[in-house]
């Protein structure tokens, strides 16, 4: 697997595990103070950096999976029923 194809694949896991970790330990304003520009629903403490570090721990372990377990010929799709048939 060469370094580009490496690299999008790390973006794409690391968007998705995005997503999958904002919701968490979310708590959301319940009265909303609209002098300061807040909406019911959004979150007290967002805790953003510690999102985005957990994201990229997260991302760097499934993606360190997924390259050793492309390279290691276990799912291929040059071979058996995965092959892409030729035409």
């Amino acid at each position: 697997m060469g370094w580009f194809i490496s690299f999008v694949i790390f973006a794409l896991v690391w968007w998705t595990v995005l997503f999958c970790v904002l919701p968490v330990g979310v708590k959301p304003d319940v009265q909303g103070d609209i002098e300061a520009g807040g909406w019911r629903g959004a979150p007290t403490k967002p805790m953003i950096w510690r999102k985005l570090l957990w994201t990229t721990v997260i991302s760097v372990v499934l993606w360190v999976a997924i390259v050793l377990l492309v390279d290691s010929n276990i799912i291929s799709f040059r071979d058996e029923w995965l092959a892409i048939p030729d035409r």
